[in-house]
């Protein structure tokens, strides 16, 4: 069975003629008005601006009749308003039960639709044929003033739902609707569905990259804020890839398509929020089973409820009217359905633009549970390439000198070693000159010559020789088993120093394993790196479970063993070799920055490559499913107190009288139910990740 997206009532795929296709996803409706709604909001609120607009003032006009003007023919002048007002701005429920006969189900439209039709149907035919009834009591301010405030509550409700939505339409308007599309020296504007992969696209100063692509010439700042969360801007170069939807700052770019349409990163984290707001969690499981049967009691206990007191009590046909008709309309389920997905909805839409995507509601429930925290090394905690951290010079030439010496010599280098040590030179603003000759040693380094013919060799001990290292091996050797990679600079045939370099923890791993740590979480530190590089990052972070030289399998017997002791784990990875144990996990959270098949295998993603963010998901996670439960508790609780009501429990304590108002009071408790539901969940656009 599949979930009608907006109201949450289930829907028989195989009988439903109401559907629609969003992002490569059908989803399924129980009326034609869920469908409008889902489709063309803003054409449903104009309809539902309109049946106001006609409803309210009939409505009063009537109430003035039934309350304050007893005019004689008053009846066929509420006869012919009503009328308006129940076919009119009531039409949506009838179409309701239209589609519920097609679909072969019954949908909230139902109960309103028979209650008020019921009500005005009794108060007509008195009207008209006054002689066959012992009474001449009318009801037309009852279905009229009901429709009213059904609708007035839907409205409400609509608005909430719009700010609910706001982070998907914010994602929405992200996407640029024009590509500057470049063939030879020509440049021709062109809608942005029309490109094609591999086309070429400039993208001016202030404009919106327009698709996923590769940067084949110009040099930009990118405002990659909205996808990433980071806030400074990312220097874009010849190489580089830029996301659609991001921002083109200063310099002009060009750029070859890689990824268009729905493949875009853009594309799939739109169909990622919209998905996790639609999916369903375990908590819902008691929801769903009542709501599927849900209406056919409610109109049961109608019917029971009017017959019992109408032959048992004797309270008249027009009471048991009015029975029915409070019953049907106050066990209107609309805050059971949207229960779960507005708590979703808003969760996964604030998550969304603290850089967090959530895949589906059963990973945010999860996430609420989570007691065991297991994460990878590489890429996940240390930025996953090395960084220059020491230089220590043994002769007369100066730190900077030595790098200055190390930076030419791996100016031609393509390893990323080489690339390390020329970035610390840039930041250090060093700027070496280019050698004369490079030569590259397989295994053991490089050797190049200066401008005054100096030979210069940067490389391991397998280069120089332990003989040539003297009393430094021991030292070094100290250091390498600590995980630190150590390279040897030689000038002129002799060791003249040495250059440190490590795989240095991300900026915010520190806070986020203590901020772990302190929230009760265990946490394991597994990776396949070696001894000393586990050892020194789990010493630096305060971890006491490691594990070092792990493979793949290693990994996931490990989860499974701790699952086994009742842990409910997470595992947060970013590598190829970390998807098996994603998947394992009972909740997986995967760096964005990672790769393709881990982000696929991730129930929660971190788009801004920041470890600290799997602590502010969990957190959300524990916030989004308190509301889930406020929801339930609230619309069960409703439902639970008032059906008994508008049954007749109160008759015997204040006499048939209290269905003198009872229908509308229970008209304006359901809109009102509905309204609470929504507005309790957007309490979670407050939510605001912990401080690192």
């Amino acid at each position: 069975m599949a979930t009608d997206p907006v109201c949450g009532m289930y829907v028989d795929e195989a009988t439903s003629s109401l559907e629609s296709e969003q992002g490569g996803r059908k989803y399924y409706f129980c009326s034609t008005t869920c469908k409008l709604q889902f489709e063309k909001p803003e054409r449903e609120m104009k309809g539902l601006k309109t049946a106001l607009a006609v409803s309210w003032p009939l409505t009063i006009v009537v109430a003035v009749l039934t309350y304050v003007l007893h005019l004689g023919y008053g009846n066929y002048v509420m006869l012919v308003l009503a009328s308006v007002v129940q076919f009119y701005a009531g039409q949506r429920f009838y179409a309701g039960i239209i589609d519920a006969v097609k679909n072969k189900s019954a949908n909230m439209d139902t109960l309103i639709a028979i209650g008020t039709t019921a009500a005005w149907s009794y108060s007509a035919a008195v009207t008209l044929l006054p002689g066959i009834f012992p009474t001449s009591g009318i009801y037309f301010d009852t279905s009229t003033i009901i429709i009213s405030l059904i609708l007035t509550g839907t409205y409400m409700q609509r608005i909430a739902e719009s700010k609910a939505s706001n982070a998907v339409s914010a994602l929405v308007a992200l996407q640029p609707k024009v590509a500057h599309l470049v063939h030879g020296t020509t440049v021709t504007d062109v809608p942005v569905e029309s490109v094609k992969i591999n086309d070429i696209i400039l993208v001016k100063p202030g404009e919106k990259v327009p698709t996923d692509s590769i940067v084949v010439e110009g040099i930009s700042s990118v405002d990659e804020s909205m996808i990433t969360g980071e806030s400074m801007p990312v220097t874009k170069r010849s190489g580089d890839r830029v996301v659609g939807g991001t921002i083109c700052l200063t310099g002009s770019l060009k750029i070859k398509a890689e990824k268009v349409g729905e493949d875009t990163a853009l594309s799939q984290i739109i169909r990622i929020v919209r998905d996790a707001a639609s999916s369903k969690v375990p908590v819902q499981k008691l929801a769903d089973r009542i709501s599927s049967f849900f209406v056919p009691i409610v109109i049961l206990i109608g019917v029971l409820s009017a017959v019992g007191w109408y032959f048992i009590e004797g309270v008249g046909i027009t009471i048991s009217i009015l029975i029915f008709v409070s019953v049907l309309i106050i066990a209107c389920p609309c805050a059971l359905g949207i229960a779960t997905p507005a708590a979703l909805l808003v969760s996964s839409g604030k998550a969304a633009k603290e850089g967090i995507l959530v895949k589906n509601g059963e990973s945010l429930q999860t996430a609420s549970k989570v007691n065991t925290v297991v994460l990878d090394k590489t890429g996940t905690l240390t930025k996953g390439k090395p960084e220059v951290t020491k230089i220590v010079p043994v002769s007369n030439y100066s730190a900077n000198e030595l790098l200055e010496f190390a930076a030419m010599a791996e100016l031609e280098s393509e390893h990323v070693i080489g690339k390390a040590i020329i970035n610390r030179a840039e930041e250090s603003g060093i700027k070496p000159a280019y050698p004369k000759n490079f030569t590259y040693m397989q295994g053991s380094g490089v050797v190049a010559t200066d401008q005054n013919g100096r030979k210069i060799s940067v490389g391991n001990m397998d280069m120089f020789g332990k003989d040539n290292i003297g009393v430094l091996a021991d030292r070094l050797n100290t250091m390498e088993s600590n995980g630190q990679t150590v390279l040897m600079i030689g000038v002129g045939g002799h060791v003249a120093g040495f250059i440190v370099l490590e795989d240095v923890l991300k900026p915010d791993s520190k806070a986020a394993i203590a901020a772990l740590k302190n929230s009760g979480k265990e946490v394991w530190l597994i990776t396949g790196d070696n001894e000393g590089a586990a050892g020194s990052i789990a010493k630096q972070l305060d971890i006491a479970n490691v594990m070092a030289r792990t493979k793949p399998q290693g990994k996931l017997d490990k989860i499974a063993e701790l699952q086994q002791s009742g842990k409910v784990v997470a595992m947060i990875g970013d590598g190829i070799n970390d998807a098996p144990a994603l998947t394992k996990a009972d909740l997986g959270i995967a760096i964005g920055a990672g790769t393709d098949v881990a982000l696929q295998a991730g129930g929660i993603i971190l788009m801004r490559n920041s470890v600290y963010d799997a602590y502010a998901a969990i957190e959300l996670g524990k916030r989004t499913m308190a509301k889930i439960r406020q929801n339930l508790i609230w619309a069960f609780g409703y439902n639970a107190v008032l059906i008994p009501i508008a049954a007749g429990a109160l008759i015997p304590f204040f006499s048939v009288s209290v269905y003198n108002f009872l229908p509308a009071l229970a008209a304006l408790a359901m809109a009102l139910s509905s309204v609470t539901v929504v507005s309790n969940s957007l309490f979670l656009s407050r939510f605001v990740a912990p401080s690192r």
